[in-house]
C-alpha cells in the first residue's frame, strides 16, 4: 500500500502490517496516520476481537522512526506508530489485545512498538536493541522507560547505556516474549495465539486488559480497591449471560461482543 501500512480483518482477527520492506519498516509520518486510523479502526469496530501487528519482509520487523529525512520525528501529529507507543506525542490506548509477530531487527522506535504489544511471538532471528546512546541521537526517552518495566534492572540499563543488543533467546529468558519459532513458522504462531484470544469472551479479555494495564503501577491495595467501570458493564452484557447458559448446559459459548 502506498501509505506503507497494510489493514485487513480476518474474521474476528484484525491483521496490521508495517510494509516498507526495503526502509526496514522505519516509519515516517504516512505510515503514522495509517496505523493511528487503524488503531482507531480496531477500537471502535466492536466485530473486531484482537490484533496481530507484523512486518514485511525477513532482514526487520521495524527500525524506528524514519529519519531519512533529516528529522528527528519532530512536528509529527501523533506519537510514533500512530500514537501507540506516546513518544513524540500524545498516547493512544489500544483497547483490544494485542499480538506482535517480530522478526529480525526490532531496534529503537521499533523495539518500543514490538513492546506496546500485550503478547511477542519472535522469530529466531530477531534481535532487540536501543541505539540511541551509541549513535548520538538520543531524544525521547520512551523506550527506555519501556524497557526499565518489561525488563529485569540491570539488563536494561546495560542495553540503554551501551546501546548494544540482546538475541531472541536472551529477550525470552528475560521474560520479554512469549515465544520463539523459525521464522516461516511466525504468522502461523502469531495467528494460533490470536485464535486462542478470540475464543474467549471479548468483551471479559478488554475489561481484564483494562483493569491490568490501568493500575499496573499501584500498589496493590489500591488496585483491588478501585472500581473498573468495564468490569461492571460486563456483568450487564449478552455474553455474561451466554457464559453462563454455555456453563450450565455443558457447551462452547458463542460470543457475540455485545
Amino acid at each position: 500500500m502506498s501509505s506503507g501500512i497494510g489493514f485487513a480483518i480476518d474474521g474476528h482477527i484484525a491483521r496490521v502490517t508495517l510494509d516498507r520492506p526495503k526502509a526496514l519498516n522505519s516509519i515516517n509520518s504516512e505510515m503514522d496516520l495509517a496505523l493511528f486510523e487503524a488503531w482507531t479502526e480496531i477500537n471502535n469496530n466492536p466485530d473486531i476481537w484482537v490484533a496481530v501487528l507484523s512486518a514485511a519482509g525477513e532482514k526487520a520487523f521495524c527500525a524506528g522512526a524514519d529519519v531519512s529525512g533529516g528529522g528527528d520525528g519532530a512536528g509529527r501529529r501523533m506519537a510514533l506508530g500512530g500514537g501507540l507507543t506516546g513518544v513524540g506525542g500524545p498516547l493512544l490506548t489500544l483497547r483490544k489485545p494485542l499480538i506482535a509477530a517480530v522478526q529480525g531487527y526490532a531496534i529503537g522506535g521499533g523495539f518500543e512498538l514490538a513492546m506496546c504489544a500485550d503478547i511477542i511471538v519472535a522469530a529466531d532471528t530477531t534481535k532487540f536493541g536501543i541505539p540511541e546512546t551509541k549513535v548520538g541521537i538520543i531524544g525521547e526517552a520512551g523506550i527506555m522507560h519501556r524497557a526499565i518495566r518489561q525488563l529485569p534492572h540491570h539488563i536494561a540499563l546495560a542495553m540503554i547505556l551501551t546501546g548494544e543488543r540482546i538475541d531472541v533467546h536472551q529477550a525470552q529468558r528475560y521474560g520479554l516474549v512469549n515465544e520463539v519459532v523459525p521464522y516461516e513458522k511466525l504468522a502461523e504462531t502469531a495467528t494460533g495465539w490470536a485464535e486462542r484470544i478470540a475464543s474467549a469472551s471479548p468483551l471479559a479479555v478488554q475489561a481484564a486488559k483494562d483493569a491490568v494495564l490501568s493500575r499496573a503501577g499501584w500498589p496493590l491495595d489500591a488496585a483491588l480497591a478501585t472500581r473498573y467501570e468495564p468490569i461492571e458493564a460486563y456483568e450487564y452484557s449478552a455474553d455474561r449471560l451466554e457464559g453462563r447458559a454455555a456453563f450450565a448446559e455443558k457447551r462452547t459459548a458463542v460470543w457475540t461482543g455485545r
